[in-house]
C-alpha cells in the first residue's frame, strides 16, 4: 500500500523554518553572551569559535524569509543542518581538549610568546588581562560543561533540519 504524503502548508514553511533559524541562533548567541557580559565568564578561543555557526545560522535564516519556494527552504534547511553539524563537531574537540583527550590545536592557553620580546613589550604582556584557558571548564550544570550542551543542542538542531530537508527535497505535486 502506497502512503499518502500530506503537503505541508506554505504559509507553515515559508515563516516555519526561518522563524526556527533564528531562534536557534538566538538561544545560542543570547545564552553566551549573557553568559560574558551578565556573569562575567570570559570566554576562550573555541568558545568564540562555536558562535560562529550559530551567526551562519542567522544570515541564514533571514536568507530562508527571502526565498521561500520549497526548494529554497530545502536548500537552506540543508545548508543550516551542515553548518550547525559543523558546529557540533566544533564543540565536541572543546569537550576533548576540556576532558584532556587530546591537545588544542588552537591559540588557548599559549604558555607565553614564541619570540623574544623587547623589555616594553614585555611589561604590556603582564599588564594584559590573560586569555581564558579552553582546558579550564568555567561553568558547568549537573557536572556537564557549556561544549557539552552547545554539542548535544548543535548536533540535535542539526539532525532536524537534515531530516526537514530530506523531507521538503521533493515537493508535493511536482510544484516548486
Amino acid at each position: 500500500m502506497r502512503k499518502m504524503r500530506f503537503p505541508p502548508s506554505t504559509k507553515i514553511l515559508r515563516l516555519g523554518i526561518p522563524v526556527f533559524l533564528l531562534v536557534i541562533s538566538a538561544i545560542a548567541l543570547g545564552s553566551a553572551y549573557i553568559a560574558e557580559y551578565l556573569y562575567g565568564l570570559k570566554p576562550c578561543t573555541l568558545c568564540l569559535y562555536q558562535r560562529i555557526p550559530f551567526a551562519i545560522i542567522g544570515v541564514l535564516g533571514v536568507m530562508a524569509f527571502l526565498f521561500g519556494g520549497y526548494l529554497s527552504l530545502a536548500f537552506v534547511a540543508g545548508m543550516a543542518g551542515l553548518v550547525l553539524l559543523s558546529g557540533a563537531g566544533i564543540a565536541i574537540y572543546h569537550l576533548g581538549i576540556e576532558q584532556h583527550w587530546w591537545a588544542s590545536a588552537a591559540s588557548c592557553n599559549v604558555a607565553g610568546p614564541d619570540q623574544i620580546l623587547s623589555m616594553s613589550q614585555f611589561k604590556a604582556l603582564l599588564q594584559k588581562q590573560p586569555e581564558a584557558s579552553c582546558q579550564e571548564i568555567t561553568w558547568n550544570l549537573f557536572g556537564i560543561s557549556m561544549a557539552t550542551y552547545n554539542a548535544v543542542y548543535s548536533g540535535f538542531c542539526g539532525l532536524v533540519l537534515i531530516f526537514i530537508t530530506k523531507w521538503l527535497r521533493e515537493p508535493p505535486n511536482g510544484k516548486t
